[in-house]
């Protein structure tokens, strides 16, 4: 039997974006992803090889999925990932490959990453200000993430985004720094709303620091922000150029304008597992079918199976969500 795609779902949503997280372990202890205390990780064994993620990626190639974005955890602190990039950007179908990282390895690994064929880079950066990070991060580390993103940029890639966390009653003062650091730099930064997902369970309604108040209070520090024509109709950011030509700020608001309606992403665990939405209940074990010696024909129906699954929308602001179990570095961002 032939495998084919596209992958459609019940309400018409064609999936071609994979997220691949590659561990669940990270350096740094940040307080919107991982628990305070002492962190369990999962034992290596229990972690889809490179191999079994090469040809997990293989299948779902052959049914439209285009787009890949390595995750975590801390991608960056699995031995050899460029090793896996490489046999990534080799699979028949795969356009683009992006990666998630705190940054703090970044100056290490980014010239085997960007040999490998990475072409995109995501580098997490809630604040400027040392304390704050650590606050934040619950470690140090403020000047390696700024050495990886210099790094980067010498080796070569020009498509680097910046992420930060937006936290009312924390992160306010965040803002205009960061807008004017991307400026600076000509990097290209997306401010993210805080979401359900802290291992601690902490989060609550007040703390959503929405993407509406972030530009207004952009536009009266900085300047004019004009709304860019959508490259992309299933990309989650909704982008604006400042008016001076001075960079463009992308804001992702999943709380206060959910963009389920396009969304084309899927997604696979550290361990194997295929979840159809960050706060699936649910999920699809691709690591059984790997290790038990299923045809590719048997793992695609898997990956059908999940996506003809797939809700209308995560219900983050109705009174039928349900919180997932696992956090967000069990998950990946």
């Amino acid at each position: 039997m032939s495998i084919a795609g596209p992958l459609v779902d019940s309400f018409g949503r064609v999936h071609s974006d994979l997220r691949v997280s590659v561990t669940d372990r990270c350096n740094i202890r940040c307080f919107y992803c991982m628990p305070a205390g002492t962190v369990t990780f999962r034992p290596r064994h229990e972690l889809l090889s490179f191999e079994e993620i090469a040809r997990f990626v293989r299948v779902a190639a052959q049914l439209g999925v285009r787009k890949l974005r390595l995750t975590g955890g801390e991608p960056l602190v699995r031995h050899s990932l460029a090793e896996l990039v490489r046999m990534l950007a080799n699979v028949p179908g795969i356009e683009d490959i992006a990666l998630t990282t705190n940054g703090i390895l970044l100056d290490e690994q980014a010239a085997a990453l960007k040999a490998a064929g990475l072409r995109r880079l995501n580098v997490s950066l809630d604040t400027l200000d040392h304390a704050r990070f650590e606050q934040i991060a619950r470690r140090e580390g403020l000047d390696r993430v700024l050495a990886g993103i210099v790094a980067a940029r010498e080796v070569g890639f020009e498509k680097i985004k910046l992420n930060a966390v937006a936290i009312r009653h924390l992160t306010e003062e965040d803002v205009v720094p960061l807008a004017r650091f991307a400026r600076r730099h000509r990097l290209e930064l997306r401010f993210i709303e805080f979401m359900p997902l802290d291992a601690d369970d902490a989060w609550q309604a007040d703390q959503v620091f929405a993407g509406e108040d972030i530009r207004r209070l952009l536009e009266a520090k900085i300047g004019r922000l004009v709304p860019c024509a959508m490259e992309d109709a299933s990309q989650p950011a909704t982008d604006y150029d400042f008016a001076d030509g001075g960079g463009r700020i992308g804001f992702i608001n999943p709380v206060t304008q959910p963009f389920c309606a396009t969304c084309n992403r899927l997604r696979l665990t550290a361990e194997g597992q295929i979840r159809n939405c960050l706060f699936s209940t649910v999920e699809w074990d691709a690591r059984a079918a790997l290790r038990s010696g299923a045809s590719d024909e048997e793992l695609a129906d898997l990956i059908r199976d999940c996506v003809a699954a797939k809700r209308r929308a995560h219900g983050i602001n109705s009174d039928e969500f349900v919180r997932p179990e696992r956090a967000m570095y069990q998950i990946g961002g």
